[in-house]
């Protein structure tokens, strides 16, 4: 019922001018409201559930011309490992009134042992949002300051934190690039390299492409900022480094909300062109840099470039969409992923076969109900 009413509002909202997000949302004591996007396993749930900043919503959020606003009353958080120490605030959501899914209880005290993956490690705990002592009520909040695009990279490529354009941003948000983990799916017992539009694929009801061409045009509006945080992997690929830290990361978010990034020096990193600041509080300098962390120098470009490969591959698949935003918004799209040799001979050739199909799939057949007329008849009748 959650995720069908959700994909109801990703049709509505964008004929209404309102933008459906798949996001955590919360707001600071200046009315600086940040958005998190990110897959399962990324943080998005934890990062967004602040001691010091309300929450707005963990999960589902619009973004229309007042500002945001939550569509759903509740969160759903993993909750394998949990600790009160590193997360309180989810750990005291968790009383009477709760649903726990794939948790192990003590059969006599009933206490649950949160470390036990027995069943899955996709544990979870669904709770009413005003089961978090600081929740905003009601779940409204000002124009976005920030938006954060949480991603776990298990190659261990991507810096902790870089700032982006808005051409960056559109493809960023339309890649959706993360990493499958154990938990988060059944059967994945290794990381793999995943990617879902929008950072909710399963939800979209229009091409990425709208979702993120109207995505341009409110950060451009507002003058919001849009950053990519790798909580993933550092000092090499999975297997060989380690997961980044949460200290590290909540610092990062921290200096994001602070504004203490606004004045610091960057450098753009290879293939993917990210601005990387030098320094941030609270972070060590050489973690920022994940090049740095590497022992194999000759291997990292070479994982940096297969990684940048990956997100030419997965676009390629949206090049067709050119109808819905205009060719010249695709092309600042594309100006915001990685820059590989023959990229973009590569993306014109798919771009032209894509068409061919298109043209010979549009050709007029009798009797037949355009699709937009179909959907509309459908969800009026379902409303």
């Amino acid at each position: 019922m959650k995720k069908g009413v959700f994909t109801v509002m990703h049709y509505l909202m964008p004929k209404r001018g309102i933008l459906s997000l798949h996001s955590g949302c919360n707001i600071g004591r200046r009315g600086d409201v940040a958005l998190f996007f990110g897959l399962s396993g990324t943080g998005k749930t934890t990062l967004s559930t602040d001691p010091i900043r309300p929450l707005i919503g963990d999960d589902e959020h619009c973004w229309g011309d007042d500002g945001v606003f939550n569509i759903e009353g509740g969160c759903y958080a993993k909750c394998i490992n949990l600790q009160e120490t590193k997360e309180p605030e989810i750990y005291k959501a968790i009383r009477f009134g709760t649903i726990l899914e794939n948790v192990v209880l003590d059969p006599h005290t009933r206490k649950v042992d949160f470390g036990d993956a027995s069943i899955t490690e996709n544990t979870r705990a669904s709770y009413p949002i005003d089961y978090i002592d600081n929740a905003l009520i009601p779940c409204v909040g000002p124009h976005p300051k920030n938006i954060i695009l949480l991603s776990c990279d298990a190659f261990g490529v991507l810096p902790p934190v870089s700032k982006l354009t808005p051409e960056q941003a559109m493809y960023h948000f339309v890649s959706g690039y993360t990493s499958k983990i154990a938990g988060t799916e059944v059967g994945i017992k290794e990381p793999e390299a995943t990617f879902s539009a929008c950072f909710g694929a399963a939800f979209l009801m229009w091409h990425p492409y709208k979702y993120a061409s109207m995505l341009q045009q409110k950060i451009k509006k507002h003058g919001t900022s849009v950053w990519l945080i790798n909580t993933g992997w550092t000092g090499g690929k999975y297997g060989t480094g380690h997961r980044m830290s949460l200290p590290h990361t909540r610092a990062i978010v921290n200096a994001i909300h602070a504004g203490d990034l606004a004045n610091v020096e960057y450098v753009t990193t290879p293939i993917f062109g990210l601005r990387v600041p030098t320094t941030c509080p609270g972070v060590p300098a050489e973690v920022l840099m994940p090049e740095k962390a590497w022992s194999n120098a000759a291997e990292f470009s070479s994982t940096l470039n297969h990684l940048g490969e990956l997100f030419v591959q997965n676009f390629s698949s949206f090049l067709g969409g050119d109808k819905f935003v205009g060719p010249e918004m695709v092309q600042k799209m594309l100006g915001g992923g990685p820059h590989l040799p023959h990229q973009l001979q590569h993306h014109q050739t798919i771009h032209k076969a894509q068409h061919k199909v298109v043209d010979e799939c549009s050709k007029p057949v009798a009797e037949t109900v355009p699709m937009a007329d179909l959907t509309d008849r459908v969800v009026d009748v379902a409303l």
